[in-house]
């Protein structure tokens, strides 16, 4: 349907470090006020903008729809970019996938691209990654020049929580390179690696996507329906936390770690089990694995906007 804007090459990267990156919180859980985030951080994603999100597993009660994020997707003038599983269900092919994304309603009003539709992979290069040197993406990704990452903060079963930098590596993976980020380089490994070694692997995967887009990513994370199962659990806890709020920053690192401390500084006793889920997963390695790769920071300046 287009022609790529970019091709997969070599990008400037430089290490994070210097002031606090800023995170702005609101506890207004509305569509428009992600626009109004948005627009406070004052960074305007330029070209062809991918909206990953999670599509949601057909059965999951948690996960955020069309309605949500509309706003914000059209804010962006933005494409709806997802890709295959690698477990049984209902979005491990491109057919089932699609009849997912139709029946929960994202190709009714907005433009979507099954990065990982027809092959081969995009292979994008680690060279300082920890556990894997390579990432297998959609072949789709060369057609956008900036990314708007929204991920829906939760627990998740295997990483301990889901934020942004699950949606940089395993939401963005093929379903091959979701099978080799599990299997920390072995896709035949997908359920048997070293677990700490797999959370690495997300951390490395992740950091391609950084540099792929050498800076033009945005990442918001909404802390609502906060489950300790992921959105892609067809069978899914409800959520056991209050609801807090919705974060926005240009650092994956820290809109992560931000998440999680808010999560430790709530005041609602549900919060004991969803902290039992991400320590008991290690979940916070995670982040450990990023800051040590150097693209963001776990130390961060939080800008509540509430009642701005």
């Amino acid at each position: 349907c287009c022609t790529p804007s970019r091709t997969a090459v070599k990008y400037s990267f430089v290490r994070v470090y210097g002031e606090k990156p800023i995170v702005y919180f609101s506890k207004n859980l509305t569509p428009n006020e992600l626009i109004k985030l948005y627009k406070k951080l004052n960074v305007r994603l330029e070209g062809r903008v991918a909206v990953k999100l999670h599509s949601g597993e057909p059965g999951n009660q948690n996960f955020l729809g069309p309605d949500f994020f509309g706003p914000i997707i059209k804010e962006v003038n933005g494409t709806i970019v997802e890709s295959n599983t690698a477990y049984d269900g209902l979005r491990n092919t491109t057919k089932k996938h699609l009849e997912t994304i139709q029946k929960h309603g994202w190709m009714n009003k907005f433009q979507f691209d099954l990065l990982d539709a027809e092959g081969p992979d995009l292979v994008l290069d680690i060279p300082n990654g920890k556990v894997i040197k390579k990432n297998y993406v959609g072949k789709d990704l060369v057609y956008y020049d900036s990314m708007l990452v929204l991920s829906h903060f939760k627990g998740h079963p295997m990483g301990g929580y889901g934020g942004a930098l699950k949606q940089l590596s395993i939401g963005i993976a093929s379903s091959y390179g979701k099978a080799y980020i599990h299997g920390c380089g072995k896709p035949e490994d997908i359920w048997t690696s070293n677990h700490d070694q797999f959370l690495e692997s997300m951390a490395d995967a992740a950091e391609s996507i950084v540099r792929y887009f050498n800076g033009q990513i945005v990442y918001i994370n909404v802390m609502k329906n906060m489950s300790v199962d992921c959105d892609c659990c067809a069978v899914a806890e409800d959520p056991c936390i209050k609801d807090i709020g919705v974060l926005i920053s240009t650092d994956p690192i820290a809109i992560d770690q931000a998440c999680l401390d808010l999560v430790y500084a709530s005041v609602d006793p549900g919060k004991s089990h969803f902290i039992e889920r991400v320590e008991s997963r290690n979940g916070v390695h995670t982040i450990e694995a990023a800051f040590a790769l150097g693209y963001g920071q776990r130390e961060y300046e939080l800008k509540d906007i509430t009642n701005e």
